[in-house]
């Protein structure tokens, strides 16, 4: 066994079609790095490994983005059919862990010490076996799925992602409270963008 606890990927899903934002929101900058960048960086300064980043929409334009970071990139080819193809193809490539937290990388506000928390607060054994982040008792992202979970997760389609595995199994979900409002924070729009700059300077 691990002296450190369970070993925990990060699936970090970067393929959208950002079509609200009008281009590539991942690619948009937050003090000069990309906002896909900003993403990966709070998850490596935290206890997840390894970290898995799923490309789709620009997929080169978002490795180049991803260059000299931990993560092992792979491509989805089939990202236009919804994040769910995005979240098997992150879910194959870590087969081997105790779990995966799986995060999208338009949502800058999750912290590394967040990350960790949900990875503490993982116990199947205890029926802690999903953990998702919330604020203010507001469910979010990112979400922590055990293994037991996995082949649900790889059979998932269309663009719900992995909220009706969360709504199946209430019995081993336990909320996450964060210090603050990351886990409902996405940024779609350049306001968005330009809001979540103003109020992190």
């Amino acid at each position: 066994m691990h002296d450190k606890g369970p070993r925990i990927a990060a699936v970090a899903l970067a393929a959208g079609m950002s079509t609200r934002m009008g281009s590539n929101k991942l690619l948009a900058e937050i003090d000069g790095e990309p906002l896909v960048r900003r993403v990966v960086r709070s998850i490596e300064a935290s206890r997840a490994r390894p970290i898995v980043a799923v490309t789709g929409h620009d997929a080169g334009l978002v490795r180049h983005a991803l260059a000299n970071t931990e993560t092992m990139v792979v491509h989805n080819p089939d990202y236009r059919d919804g994040l769910s193809a995005s979240l098997r193809t992150g879910i194959r490539a870590v087969s081997e862990c105790d779990g995966a937290i799986v995060l999208l990388c338009d949502m800058p506000g999750v912290s590394d010490a967040l990350i960790d928390r949900m990875i503490s607060a993982f116990d199947p054994k205890d029926g802690r076996a999903i953990c998702v982040a919330a604020h203010n008792g507001r469910r979010g992202n990112p979400v922590l799925f055990g293994r037991q979970f996995f082949p649900e997760l790889e059979t998932l389609s269309g663009d719900i992602g992995a909220r009706n595995v969360v709504a199946t199994h209430q019995q081993f979900v336990c909320q996450i409270e964060a210090d603050d409002d990351g886990p409902l924070l996405d940024i779609d729009t350049p306001e968005e963008l330009e809001r979540f700059v103003r109020h992190h300077e």
